[in-house]
């Protein structure tokens, strides 16, 4: 893979560069026709402005985009925008534009739409928000991915963009068919226990060899359902559960499963006023 990401500064922004202007910047550039992985990261008003005529300019120019097989759009830290800042676009007509893409990562979840979802080639799809909204989640639960091998979502919290629920994840893990998916995540939620739960008892454990957990409120509920599900399936050799309220105990327990279970960076409960609070990993 040969990968560039193209990105705007403060200064940039204030001398005119924005969405508006990014894709005929890439495409000027003598070393865009040689690249494989395309990374877009700030466009210098990310909080203000979606990323819309970034992926207008794409599919108005599929051809020459032609030879990226990796994608990640709003690659942008905390300093630049904070990921529930990010403004995010309508992703309809990628699908079509970019039938040689291999792998789609989108950071930001306002205002973001995949639409209906058919491409013949992408392997891993990966969206990292603070909130995801529930008309995502249906989008992929109807998704023709045939060749889908890796899927990881963050779900985040309903302050800032997941209007969904259990019935939602529920919705995906029944609906969906990726027969050829190997890694599955569904992370950085505050119903991570009946998340936990729900994939435990989908058809994909029958076929994954990796499961992603981590990053929500993972507590002992959650991790006595993964104790007692997990070894009915050899199949999976690595689980993650990296930051997760479980305790000392229920740790020992997973890290003596078959699997490979990585229980590393546990959190402490946030009491006030009587009331127990607990938060994902990612949220603002």
């Amino acid at each position: 893979m040969v990968m560039k990401t193209y990105s705007y500064d403060y200064d940039e922004y204030e001398e005119g560069k924005g969405p508006s202007t990014m894709v005929e910047d890439i495409l000027a550039d003598p070393e865009f026709p040689g690249l494989t992985e395309l990374v877009i990261g700030s466009w210098g008003s990310a909080y203000e402005d979606g990323c819309q005529p970034i992926i207008d300019g794409i599919v108005e120019n599929a051809g020459q985009f032609g030879h990226i097989e990796k994608l990640f759009i709003g690659d942008m830290d905390f300093e630049e925008c904070e990921v529930s800042w990010i403004e995010q676009a309508d992703y309809s007509a990628l699908w079509e534009a970019l039938p040689g893409l291999e792998n789609l990562t989108v950071k930001g979840g306002t205002n973001l739409s995949l639409g209906k979802i058919h491409h013949p080639k992408l392997k891993r799809l990966e969206i990292i928000c603070g909130g995801l909204p529930k008309e995502v989640l249906a989008s992929i639960a109807e998704a023709e991915l045939p060749e889908l091998e890796e899927l990881a979502l963050y779900l985040g919290v309903e302050d800032y963009g997941f209007d969904g629920g259990v019935e939602d994840v529920k919705n995906l893990l029944e609906k969906s068919d990726f027969p050829k998916l190997r890694s599955l995540g569904i992370m950085d939620s505050e119903i991570q226990d009946e998340v936990a739960e729900l994939v435990c008892d989908s058809k994909y454990m029958k076929q994954i060899d990796k499961l992603d957990l981590s990053k929500g409120t993972l507590t002992d509920q959650g991790g006595e359902v993964l104790l007692k599900k997990l070894p009915d399936y050899d199949n999976i050799k690595e689980v993650n559960l990296e930051y997760h309220y479980m305790s000392d105990a229920m740790m020992e327990k997973l890290e003596g499963l078959s699997a490979e279970v990585d229980v590393s960076d546990p959190q402490e409960d946030d009491e006030y006023d009587g009331e127990i609070y607990r938060y994902p990993m990612l949220t603002e």
